[in-house]
């Protein structure tokens, strides 16, 4: 770090971990506790999986800070890099030789306790909670799509068209797509198919749980709902300043990750 004229600061919760692991001693004025302000020069650096970096960007102090995932996990979507050449990463960040892509979030609002962060980068969805079947009335600004009767449904950002939308039957669709995803889970009605939309609406989502309570889910965190919830998405003015993996393309990532056009024959 001193080397390439970086200084840094690590989360509080990860120094408590390094300090029981490894034994060394991290000094307080090296320890991000959520609350620092950022400069225009600052990188947030996540290391672990997907599910690491959806946790860091809760953490981020605003938006205009950009995020290079270093991946120790198993798939590695979000994230820029394997782990294998840090170093060399860290010289292309202090000479500033890295690509980044803006990407949606979605922001979150109405009948759910959620705090005054209500962002997701890949997904908002509403989940039965038991055995019970739920139905989701479900709005575009001012036209009513359907509603949907089933297990729940994922509301997904491009980003995200890879994750849980993807699991439920979503399409995969390239990150500059300025739309969102509607994926039901496990309908009831097998004609319910997933609907894209554009992401300058309101989508408004109407919860009628018989078991009186359901489920929200944004990214890794979850929520309770109320029978009778009423849950209002939008496209957020903030947007995640994302690296990209070594200047790889969005469909280079899919060959890698997914394997697609490989022949196992």
């Amino acid at each position: 770090m001193q080397r390439l004229g970086l200084d840094y600061a690590i989360n509080e919760d990860f120094a408590v971990v390094v300090e029981s692991i490894i034994g060394i001693d991290i000094p307080r004025s090296r320890r991000y506790d959520g609350c620092a302000v950022a400069t225009d020069s600052d990188v947030m650096i996540p290391y672990g999986g997907d599910g690491t970096l959806l946790e860091a960007v809760q953490l981020l102090p605003n938006s205009s800070i950009p995020v290079v995932g270093i991946n120790c996990g198993r798939l590695g979507y979000l994230t820029a890099d394997n782990g294998e050449g840090i170093e060399e990463l860290l010289e292309r960040i202090a000479v500033g030789n890295i690509s980044y892509q803006r990407r949606d979030m979605l922001r979150i609002s109405g009948d759910v306790m959620c705090g005054g962060h209500c962002l997701a980068l890949n997904e908002v969805a509403i989940h039965r909670h038991g055995a019970t079947m739920i139905s989701i009335e479900t709005f575009v600004d001012d036209n009513r799509i359907a509603t949907y009767h089933g297990d729940g449904l994922v509301i997904s950002t491009p980003t995200g068209s890879t994750a849980y939308s993807l699991s439920a039957g979503g399409p995969v669709v390239d990150p500059m797509c300025n739309c969102f995803i509607l994926s039901p889970i496990a309908p009831h009605n097998l004609t319910m198919r997933p609907v894209v939309v554009p992401n300058n609406i309101t989508i408004t989502l109407r919860l009628h749980s018989r078991g009186g309570e359901a489920f929200l889910s944004a990214d890794n965190r979850t929520y309770s709902l109320s029978d009778g919830a009423e849950i209002k998405l939008q496209r957020a003015e903030e947007q995640l300043i994302l690296a990209t993996p070594h200047n790889n393309t969005f469909y280079d990532t899919l060959r890698e990750k997914m394997m697609w056009g490989v022949d196992h024959r």
